[in-house]
């Protein structure tokens, strides 16, 4: 059966997003200048050569294990599980080929028909909860293993349930001192992992745990 895993990055002090982030306000300083901090949590990824490639943001990049890394989850991942605020964000800042190159299940209670993008990403539009979205996602794997990409309600939710199998976490350098938290809002009872393995470098540390 297909995996359900998260791989997202993280802030040192345990924020997946910056205060105050919205596509309106990239980097105006009343909104704490999330732009820069957001870019600083994902500077690591922009520096490797398969990501560069798969967003055509032109050639170079570095090789190694971290890029291999990058390589191994894309080429796992048959769908993708995201929440309504991370598609709204990504609608408007993703180019016109989005990222993900599979089938997107987006929980939401807005309807609307799928939204197909170039490149193989088509957008499924979900209004009856997080394991009915799995349900499908399970469905369009294909074998393949299953991404929750986020936002961190989105992972809690999936947390909650007991239904997460692995989480890949890129552990930044960076304090934002304020944002959206990835584990807040947890209740008992909470699945246990074990460390499977870490991959440190000078930009983040890539910790992986697997479900005991």
């Amino acid at each position: 059966m297909s995996k359900v895993f998260v791989n997202i990055a993280l802030s040192l002090d345990g924020y997946m997003a910056p205060e105050g982030m919205t596509m309106e306000h990239w980097d105006e300083p009343e909104f704490k200048n999330w732009g820069a901090k957001w870019s600083a949590l994902m500077g690591w990824i922009f520096d490797q050569q398969y990501f560069r490639h798969n967003l055509k943001l032109g050639p170079g990049g570095e090789t190694g294990p971290v890029n291999d890394m990058l390589r191994h989850t894309a080429e796992r991942t048959g769908v993708h599980i995201m929440g309504k605020r991370m598609f709204d964000g990504g609608e408007r800042g993703w180019p016109e080929e989005a990222p993900f190159h599979t089938p997107v299940f987006v929980l939401t209670h807005e309807k609307r028909e799928p939204w197909v993008r170039p490149g193989g990403t088509t957008f499924y539009f979900v209004n009856d909860g997080p394991e009915r979205a799995l349900e499908q996602a399970r469905e369009a794997a294909g074998g393949r293993d299953i991404r929750i990409a986020g936002g961190a309600d989105v992972i809690q939710q999936y947390l909650n349930l007991g239904l997460i199998d692995e989480l890949e976490i890129a552990l930044v350098p960076v304090l934002f001192g304020g944002g959206r938290r990835l584990f807040e809002n947890l209740h008992e009872p909470l699945p246990s992992f074990r460390i499977d393995k870490v991959l440190d470098t000078p930009k983040a540390t890539h910790l992986r745990y697997v479900r005991m």
